[in-house]
């Protein structure tokens, strides 16, 4: 079984959301028809915009809780440089 941590981007207002799945097509169709708590109060789409596979729930969810962190925000951010340049 695998267990996925992934970054999805509003694409109104640009915020993001970090969380963990066993499967991501279905969490992120949730996220879109306001089926997920956070996400359901911002208006707009959300989009993939990174992923990270594990395969054990342990190491997802310790990924999942770095990547929230502040430290894990600029890890996101230094990652997706040249896509933040982009958009």
């Amino acid at each position: 079984m695998y267990f996925v941590v992934y970054l999805i981007e509003n694409g109104k207002n640009s915020s993001w959301y970090v969380g963990f799945t066993k499967n991501l097509k279905q969490r992120i169709i949730d996220h879109n028809n306001k089926k997920s708590p956070y996400t359901a109060r911002i208006d707009g789409k959300w989009k993939l915009i990174y992923a990270e596979m594990y395969l054990n729930k342990k190491d997802a969810l310790g990924r999942e809780k770095f990547l929230k962190s502040g430290s894990g925000r600029k890890f996101l951010k230094k990652q997706l440089k040249n896509y933040l340049l982009i958009n």
